[in-house]
């Protein structure tokens, strides 16, 4: 039998991947044609200068007017407590010691660590509550440049999560479900929404630990990861140590202009790649190179704070400038959402006070406390608060009796019935309250906010209906609230 020729050999082998995406090639190259309408360039091989490849969202989107155009996520990872910080409880002191009662435990979901306890001692705020603002907000004493924002502040005491764990209850809010695969919400908010600007990512994170690493959390990339969406909606991280972005730099005796050369090049087999397959991610290989390209004359740019007043810098605190420190991050974020990013993530760990909470709170609230606040003053004297959501959060927060020996607890475990987030900007109600507890800060007695309904209520800040924003994917329609969440209504001005 006479062989057959190599080319029909790979016929032959042609896989159902190639089969489809063969017969979507217009398909895909419409798709690239809509990127390119941006600078007004039709011709999928017409790679230029001004070449511009961020997506403009959804063309339905926003469904309605939205409150607000850029969000930033000050994300306290490990479990801030609530009852130290922002959820006063005097019955607690005059029952400090003494057993928690089971008519308030009830059923309620505990970690392994502490859920067979035979003793559930009271501990009550360390250190005093004071009364902030013209909205006499009570907060701890711990935060105090926090607390002279109060009637900038909504405050919401009456959050509530299934999950008892860091991982999955991080992964519920950033992404609808506990277990990790789903797209993160900066990464459906650059699907739906699009790009506000072309020299930066849509979606940006950074990462900072507490200064003695008590924390052994690790933030996982799929907390920013795009999930099932087209891989350009991921987030990009920014390093805390070296470049900021690796490899931006061109490589020795390459020049901005062999680099663009090359790029144009590169970009028209891709370009003609993706006319053959239709595969999204060819897509994405062409936007993130375009990107990368921009980024290395606006990278620079944005850490260079030569302009920066030295009040502002002061009002970060010392850390200001230190790389990879919350402040340094937070001050980066600011930038950030000034040059038109549509979604910022900070992550921050160091809130897991499971023994050292009479010490490590105090540490952890001085480095953040201050670099929070700053952010949210500079927003506002920028003239950016009014349309910049700003969320204070954490996975959960820690239980109202005391973790370790019951007769001297030193921390307090995971507790996730009832914790408190702030908000600020971006069309929430300032100086206001919402939700409350009981006596032991451990049930929701008022106003419960689930992590989907706060989800919910964030998307339509921005101008999105949460059922409306969805993605098919293995035969069904996801969303960011999966088939959850209401908008809570009582926290919108």
């Amino acid at each position: 039998m006479t062989d057959r020729l190599p080319i029909n050999q790979n016929q032959e082998r042609v896989t159902r991947r190639q089969l489809f995406g063969s017969t979507a090639c217009g398909i895909g190259s419409a798709a690239l044609v809509s990127l390119l309408q941006k600078d007004g360039l039709a011709a999928v091989s017409n790679f230029s200068n001004n070449l511009t490849l961020q997506s403009d969202g959804l063309p339905d989107l926003p469904h309605h007017p939205p409150a607000a155009k850029r969000v930033v996520v000050l994300w306290q990872g490990g479990g801030p407590s609530h009852v130290d910080l922002f959820d006063p409880k005097p019955a607690m002191q005059e029952l400090a010691g003494s057993d928690i009662p089971e008519s308030i435990r009830g059923t309620t979901r505990l970690s392994t660590m502490s859920s067979g306890y035979q003793r559930w001692p009271c501990v009550p705020a360390i250190k005093t509550f004071r009364k902030y603002g013209e909205c006499q907000m009570e907060l701890s004493e711990l935060i105090p440049n926090i607390g002279s924002l109060a009637d900038e502040l909504c405050l919401v005491r009456s959050l509530h999560t299934e999950a008892v764990n860091h991982a999955p209850g991080v992964t519920l809010f950033l992404t609808g479900s506990q277990v990790p695969g789903r797209p993160s919400m900066g990464s459906w908010m650059s699907y739906g929404l699009g790009s506000a600007n072309d020299e930066l990512p849509t979606f940006v994170v950074m990462t900072s630990s507490d200064r003695g690493k008590t924390c052994g959390q690790l933030f996982f990339d799929y907390y920013w990861g795009n999930g099932f969406l087209p891989g350009k909606h991921q987030g990009v991280k920014f390093r805390n140590t070296g470049d900021l972005v690796p490899y931006l730099a061109n490589p020795a005796g390459v020049s901005p202009t062999s680099r663009r050369r090359l790029l144009d090049d590169l970009a028209a087999l891709n370009a003609e790649h993706l006319r053959d397959y239709g595969d999204p991610e060819i897509d994405t290989r062409i936007a993130q190179y375009e990107m990368a390209f921009r980024m290395q004359s606006s990278v620079p740019d944005l850490v260079d704070f030569s302009d920066e007043s030295a009040a502002t810098l002061e009002r970060y605190g010392p850390d200001a400038l230190n790389k990879g420190t919350y402040a340094n991050n937070c001050l980066i974020a600011r930038r950030l959402l000034e040059r038109g990013v549509r979604f910022v993530q900070l992550m921050h760990s160091g809130w897991d006070q499971h023994n050292n909470l009479f010490t490590q709170l105090e540490e952890q609230c001085r480095d953040t406390d201050a670099p929070s606040a700053a952010l949210v003053r500079d927003l506002k004297e920028r003239e950016l608060l009014d349309d910049t959501l700003v969320v204070w959060a954490g996975e959960f927060g820690r239980t109202p009796f005391g973790q370790g020996d019951s007769a001297k607890p030193t921390g307090r475990d995971h507790f996730g019935r009832a914790f408190s987030w702030w908000l600020a900007g971006g069309g929430v109600r300032p100086g206001t309250i919402y939700g409350s507890t009981d006596d032991f800060a451990w049930n929701i007695t008022e106003n419960p906010v689930h992590v989907h309904d706060m989800q919910a209520t964030l998307l339509h800040l921005c101008g999105i209906d949460h059922t409306r924003l969805t993605f098919r994917y293995q035969g069904r329609q996801y969303r960011l609230t999966d088939v959850h969440g209401d908008v809570i209504r009582g926290l919108i001005k």
